[in-house]
């Protein structure tokens, strides 16, 4: 299954989870990609002690699996990205999403 996971949300909760999940699917053997936008781009500044969405993040990355992030939400917190949170574009999301057998948003 192709997977795609929206992130919205900086919530270390929901990071977590998001990230918790596409690494799941990724062990299954899932070719998973994770799209931060708006507040989504921000998840690595929310920390946690409980949530480790970082730590979830690299996980993925280094199972196989991809992040990007919207570069205009980028942008707009006056941010490069980084390589946990790499600057992408809406039609990068458009294709990821095209692609996908299914949709997951956070």
């Amino acid at each position: 299954m192709k997977l795609l996971v929206t992130l919205s949300a900086a919530d270390p909760e929901t990071a977590f989870n998001a990230f918790r999940l596409a690494s799941f699917a990724r062990a299954k053997g899932d070719a998973v990609s994770v799209f931060l936008i708006g507040k989504g781009v921000d998840f690595e500044h929310a920390a946690d002690d409980r949530f480790d969405a970082r730590g979830q993040a690299e996980k993925l990355l280094s199972a196989g699996g991809s992040i990007q992030a919207c570069g205009t939400c980028l942008k707009i917190r006056n941010s490069n990205g980084s390589e946990v949170c790499p600057l992408s574009t809406m039609q990068t999301l458009y294709d990821l999403i095209a692609g996908a057998d299914r949709v997951v948003s956070f």
